[in-house]
């Protein structure tokens, strides 16, 4: 049977790259790598640090002077977000950051310093790894390339149920203007702008979960000769 050392998973905010890429990763016995975890942590640093989210000289230098680990969990959660020795899992949902790391994503310094070390992480076990440049950029040559895809409104009712669950006050028009303004600014950033690498399979994700995505994922592995 086909075994991918690296599988990239790419696909919009809330389309459910994590849910499944987590799923993905235990049913191979793969490290798990989510991509938008670190960009968020940085995002959460030069927040907490003051820095003006327009400043792209002095994020990219926070980025090189920055220390995030993504450490598998023992319990259901697929890892702990760890900057600077500082648990930072939780934080790194907030609002704030939910809204100003689209800013910290888009500048070129900081996605060097933090590509580099997604490479090097892919170069040094089996992984899946999810983002929105995986098969573009960051893996081009990964052995399976995945792009999920779905509805505006479909990916804010789950972002909003996500954040109800997680205590998080919010309500849907407001969740649905954010993921726009996000799509927007992935899509029309100069580098590495959100898209499907050419060699990546679209699964559309509107009418099904992601036990069924993974499914569809663990079919085509099995079909591969």
């Amino acid at each position: 049977m086909f075994t991918p050392k690296t599988v990239a998973i790419d696909g919009p905010s809330a389309v459910g790259k994590n849910a499944v890429g987590s799923l993905l990763a235990k049913r191979l016995g793969y490290r798990f790598v989510d991509t938008g975890a670190m960009y968020r942590a940085l995002t959460w640093k030069a927040i907490q640090l003051g820095i003006d989210l327009t400043n792209e000289e002095t994020l990219a230098k926070l980025a090189v002077e920055t220390d995030i680990n993504l450490i598998p969990s023992e319990n259901d959660e697929p890892y702990h977000i760890i900057v600077n020795g500082h648990d930072v899992s939780h934080d790194i949902r907030s609002d704030s950051v939910e809204k100003g790391v689209s800013l910290v994503s888009k500048v070129a310094g900081v996605r060097q310093v933090l590509v580099a070390q997604q490479r090097d992480l892919a170069q040094n076990d089996h992984v899946v790894m999810v983002g929105r440049d995986i098969g573009t950029v960051v893996l081009p040559d990964a052995d399976l390339k995945i792009f999920l895809s779905a509805s505006v409104g479909e990916r804010a009712h789950r972002r909003h149920r996500e954040l109800v669950k997680c205590g998080v006050q919010s309500d849907y028009e407001s969740v649905q203007a954010s993921l726009e303004m996000r799509d927007r600014i992935d899509s029309e950033r100069t580098v590495s702008p959100l898209q499907p690498a050419l060699d990546a399979t679209v699964i559309e994700t509107d009418d099904i979960d992601e036990e069924h995505v993974l499914a569809q994922i663990l079919d085509m592995i099995k079909a591969h000769r």
